[in-house]
């Protein structure tokens, strides 16, 4: 028994491995993307397309060949068994690509269920270069070619100025055998502003008409495109299009002043102008003195002793300001020129990221992560403020937070000014777009706070913030910002938003939520129409109103037929097929089980186990302990 306990207690010592393997199968996946959106029951195609994926998610062969997954889609990609077809927009294009990012690493064919009709997003049929999984698409809807007219596309500013003409874009499309004639109107309140008559053929089915507008009354002016639909039209719908456009009586000029040659002056002459209401022009210091009367607001970029006659004008004038700083500013003269704040002149320079303050007051903002933003560039150092600010970036370097301002506001004698401490604003634009492949986020974020400086008006404690105008396929927000007596943001408050429809009289009142920073309510669920809305603080006398329309426009009823060339695009480049949503099913999973791509394989798992972890030897050994105890203890050795 001892020699039994040594030799297994030396093996442990030892320790040594064994190598142990186990197999197992591994079926290839079936990914069912299912289209939800309402252009399905437009078609009149929503019982069949039920009948369908039932039939692929009930077969025995495909469920013992493939693990099956069903994801619905419309706007985004969702994981679900449950299809209403109730979704206002389509992207295919992204279900596709997030399909593709979920099974990059595995076999994983996709059964791709749709119209083919895409409202936004990249055009799906040119992705084939990230879609790496066959796409076998069933085609919702009909194939054979109706007579129709219909207004493909309406271009409008969102702005236009009292007593100016504002112009309309209207791309008008003919499918069809015959060459026919209509007329073209646009109407506002039932009153006729302007017409063109259009004539079609099978050859020339596509026109451009350019009309001018007058505006002639302030505000929000809802207008209606109209082209007179055929007798033997089946789809009517698509012949209308509404939009609308807000008529102001005045412009924000900006004076973007500066000495150097930057990418920073065009991005933020595209980013500010991006919004009709604004208009940039780039001066020298040395000719923006005798214009700065023109402007509502001044911004210095990377100032020098050369600006001091700009300063001091711009100081007489009362001009609020935004100073941007970077690697070739001159300190000493910023110190000198005023006294808001100051910074030490020092040679060496530092890269700077940004962290959102989202207790910041003055004005909402949204919930943006500047830690991913490019760094920005600036002189090395905090700059220090002599005047009560608000700080809305805040220095991160190397991943350190700092109490230091990379963007912050102050006012001084009622004139409102802010300071960027750093250059290169341009990647920040860039990175808005590789993210969200659009300008939106960072132009939103700057021009809110251009919107800030070049206004004037006395500090509130209840903001709003809305759009004059909401399309009836968008997403419809209404957002507050709520502050205590000192105008700290007050997280506690009870905000209440009273909608009233104009059109029925009806009165709702929704309660609003706080996210993010800023109190939301959710408007998505109103029909079409003109609403006055209230918004109150409960239990204290502070209110504020406005009033917006929703628009009636739904893209997903602009289609008649499914677009199967597109759809059949997509399955060559990604060596797929294509299938009729009335065809058999039994051609598809005969298609499927058969294709040699799809098989099982056999995966095997080596592990390597160390004989220390091997619990029966470590019983053996205690065992054999106890026994030679017992043993000598019977034999009277103990």
């Amino acid at each position: 028994m001892r020699f039994l306990s040594v030799f297994s207690l030396l093996l442990l010592i030892i320790n040594p491995k064994f190598k142990q393997k186990s197999y197992f199968a591994e079926k290839p996946n079936l990914t069912i993307a299912v289209d939800n959106s309402s252009s399905i029951t437009e078609l009149g195609y929503d019982a069949k397309v039920l009948e369908v994926l039932n039939s692929l998610r009930n077969s025995k062969e495909l469920q013992n060949k493939f693990e099956i997954d069903t994801y619905t889609f419309s706007n985004k990609l969702i994981e679900n068994d449950s299809i209403n077809f109730d979704g206002q927009q389509t992207n295919i294009g992204k279900a596709l690509v997030d399909v593709n990012k979920l099974y990059k690493d595995v076999i994983a064919p996709t059964i791709l269920i749709t119209d083919g009709n895409q409202t936004y997003g990249n055009d799906y049929q040119f992705l084939s270069s990230k879609i790496k999984q066959p796409i076998f698409p069933i085609i919702v809807g009909d194939t054979i070619t109706y007579v129709d007219l219909k207004i493909n596309q309406l271009n409008a500013n969102k702005y236009a100025y009292l007593k100016n003409k504002f112009p309309v874009e209207i791309i008008a499309t003919y499918t069809g055998n015959e060459t026919v004639q209509t007329n073209l109107v646009l109407s506002s309140n039932g009153k006729r502003l302007a017409s063109k008559e259009l004539t079609f053929s099978p050859t020339d089915n596509s026109q451009v008409v350019n009309l001018n507008i007058a505006a002639s009354k302030i505000g929000v002016q809802t207008l209606q495109a109209t082209l007179i639909p055929l007798n033997t039209e089946k789809n009517k719908q698509n012949n209308i299009r509404y939009f609308a456009v807000e008529v102001i009586d005045q412009k924000v000029k900006i004076a973007l002043i500066s000495d150097v040659i930057h990418p920073d002056l065009g991005a933020l002459k595209k980013s500010l102008e991006s919004n009709e209401l604004r208009s940039v022009d780039i001066l020298k210091s040395n000719e923006a003195s005798s214009k700065l009367n023109d402007y509502q607001l001044v911004i210095f970029y990377q100032p020098t002793r050369k600006f001091q006659q700009v300063f001091e004008t711009s100081e007489q004038l009362q001009k609020n300001t935004l100073t941007i700083t970077g690697t070739q500013t001159d300190w000493n003269f910023l110190n000198d020129i005023q006294t808001s704040f100051k910074k030490e002149e020092l040679s060496e320079t530092e890269e700077v990221q940004g962290r959102l303050n989202t207790n910041y007051s003055n004005f909402l903002i949204d919930n943006i992560d500047f830690s991913e933003y490019p760094p920005l560039e600036n002189a090395f150092g905090e700059v220090e403020f002599n005047v009560a600010h608000e700080i809305i970036l805040s220095q991160l370097i190397s991943g350190v937070s700092t109490d230091g301002a990379l963007l912050a506001t102050y006012s001084v004698d009622n004139k409102r000014a802010a300071i960027l401490a750093g250059e290169n604003i341009w990647k920040w634009r860039a990175h808005s777009f590789l993210a969200q492949e659009n300008f939106i986020e960072f132009d939103t974020f700057l021009g809110k706070l251009i919107q800030y400086l070049a206004s004037n008006k006395k500090r509130e404690r209840l903001t709003l913030g809305y759009e004059s105008f909401y399309y009836g396929n968008r997403e419809i927000q209404l957002t507050a910002q709520y502050f205590n007596p000192s105008y700290e943001f007050d997280a506690n408050a009870n905000l209440t938003a009273i909608i009233k429809n104009t059109d029925t009289e009806t009165t709702t009142t929704y309660p609003m939520l706080l996210s993010a920073g800023f109190y939301t309510v959710d408007l998505n669920s109103l029909p079409s129409g003109s609403y006055d809305f209230t918004v109150r603080a409960e239990g204290k006398n502070i209110r504020k109103s406005g009033s917006f329309k929703i628009l009636e426009f739904d893209i997903e009823k602009q289609f008649l037929n499914a677009d199967t060339i597109r759809l059949q695009a997509i399955a060559d480049k990604s060596n797929g097929k294509t299938f009729h949503v009335n065809n058999n099913t039994a051609q598809l999973i005969s298609t499927l089980l058969s294709d040699q791509r799809f098989k099982t394989i056999e995966k095997s798992n080596e592990k390597v186990v160390s004989l220390i972890d091997w619990k029966y030897l470590l019983a053996f050994i205690t065992i054999c302990l106890a026994l030679e105890w017992f043993s000598r203890k019977y034999n009277g050795l103990i």
